[in-house]
């Protein structure tokens, strides 16, 4: 296995746990990221790290404890709320048992845990500033790939593994299935140095998340570890909206009063105060899928995780730990043809059918969680089902 040359493309969750898992199984591989450097380009927000998802993966990766100091418990506390005003479920106020299913998965700043998979990593493991354009087969040995980027070509791989996210580049090699718009766009929001700034909003969300659901909108606020909020709109608008709705995005200020004005007049005047103040940053976002249950025909020396294999809306808060349990997964089939090189074909063509079959029940639940979110009863039943399981 020493010999095998593995390229991983993407040094988000997916591409840094494999690299982890597989360096400690003494297997060497190489991580291509398009950012320059580990901070050249914003995370995103927060995610929390279920049991038999993300927690499972680092416990593997024997970094359970430093998973720990950087978690947020207290993150996972949830706020429901009607459109006008009336709370739903306050975590913040009750003690509530959840279902073991909805128990015990505390959130960490994506940026956080990004940082935590980069340190575990062994020094020069991530080649910065390589953004792909395309996988070829390699004219000289037709078993191997060669990896075309902007900046330069890389050669000579025995595998290729995709986990740069819903546009893979990798993906185009194995299907022409490219992701589809989900109906929903989020304008995001932020709030930062909330302690001094946006003590209000802070006290208004609570220690972890608050969430409004209602017929073709929705509010989604949550709190992250380095004092600072995110707020999400969504509205369940045609694919062009943010282009034709005569909202200029450039001017933030007025595109919130816009947004909330147009969209949201009828809420209680607290949830249209929280999109109004998070002031610092606005960012319109379309929201894509893959269709459920799509599936690829295995290609030996080129394979899929997390969004590049089936990316799908944030409705069920499930896309980072599928990724890091794909590559769990990937990791194990890998190792498993230690000494017999000739056996990865068939052990990645058992992962990928056990990957996207299970992608296709969490896909499924995040189709419903979407529907259910954008949906006059949304909070109500998401209620129920934190209560119920």
């Amino acid at each position: 296995m020493s010999s095998l040359r593995i390229a991983i493309v993407g040094a988000g969750p997916a591409g840094l746990t494999l690299a982890r898992l597989l360096q400690l199984n003494n297997v060497s591989c190489q991580v291509f990221e398009l950012d320059t450097e580990s901070l050249s380009r914003d995370q995103g927000g927060t995610v929390d790290l279920h049991p038999r998802g993300g927690q499972l993966a680092l416990q593997e990766a024997g970094l359970t404890e430093e998973f720990k100091r950087h978690s947020r418990p207290e993150g996972e506390a949830m706020r429901l709320l009607k459109f006008d005003g009336r709370v739903l479920f306050d975590e913040n106020l009750q003690t509530s048992i959840r279902p073991q299913e909805y128990a015990n998965r505390p959130e960490i700043d994506r940026m956080q845990l990004r940082h935590l998979l980069l340190r575990s990593v062994k020094p020069g493991t991530v080649v910065w500033n390589k953004k792909l354009q395309r996988v070829e087969k390699s004219s000289s040995n037709p078993t191997q790939f060669n990896l075309h980027f902007e900046n330069g070509i890389e050669e000579g791989f025995d595998l290729v593994v995709g986990a740069e996210g819903a546009w893979s580049k990798v993906r185009s090699y194995v299907t022409d299935q490219r992701p589809y718009y989900s109906g929903i766009t989020g304008v995001e929001l932020w709030a930062t140095e909330f302690d001094t700034k946006h003590q209000w909003l802070s006290e208004f969300i609570g220690a972890g998340q608050c969430f409004m659901f209602d017929e073709g909108r929705a509010i989604l606020c949550q709190k992250l570890g380095n004092n600072s909020i995110r707020v999400y709109a969504g509205v369940r608008q045609p694919e062009d909206w943010v282009e034709t709705c005569g909202i200029d995005w450039t001017q933030p200020e007025e595109a919130r009063g816009k947004l909330v004005g147009q969209y949201f007049s009828d809420c209680a005047d607290d949830l249209k105060r929280a999109v109004l103040d998070a002031s610092e940053n606005l960012v319109p976002r379309k929201m894509w899928m893959l269709p459920v249950g799509y599936r690829w025909k295995s290609t030996p020396g080129v394979t899929l995780l997390g969004d590049a294999a089936h990316v799908m809306t944030p409705f069920a808060g499930v896309g980072v730990n599928l990724a890091m349990v794909d590559s769990l997964d990937l990791a194990k089939a890998i190792v498993s043809c230690e000494g017999n090189p000739e056996k990865i074909p068939h052990a990645i063509e058992a992962f990928e059918d056990e990957m996207l079959t299970r992608a296709e029940l969490f896909a499924k639940k995040t189709y419903k969680g979407l529907v259910n979110h954008f949906s006059a009863n949304g909070g109500e039943e998401m209620v129920e089902m934190m209560l119920k399981g």
